[in-house]
C-alpha cells in the first residue's frame, strides 16, 4: 500500500468519526489537511514539468 493509499484511508476513516460524532472542528481540520496534500501533489507535478 502507497503512502498515498494509507493517507486516503486514514482519512477516510478520520471522516466516518466525524460523521459519528457530528464534530465541525474535526472535519474542518480533515479538509484542509486533503487540501494540503492536494496542494503538495501539484506542486509535485509542476516541478516535474520542464520548459523548452
Amino acid at each position: 500500500m502507497t503512502d498515498l493509499e494509507q493517507q486516503m484511508d486514514s482519512q477516510e476513516a478520520a471522516l466516518a468519526l466525524y460523521l459519528e460524532e457530528n464534530d465541525g472542528d474535526r472535519l474542518t481540520d480533515i479538509l484542509v489537511a486533503a487540501l494540503d496534500d492536494a496542494l503538495r501533489l501539484m506542486q509535485e507535478d509542476v516541478g516535474r514539468e520542464t520548459l523548452h
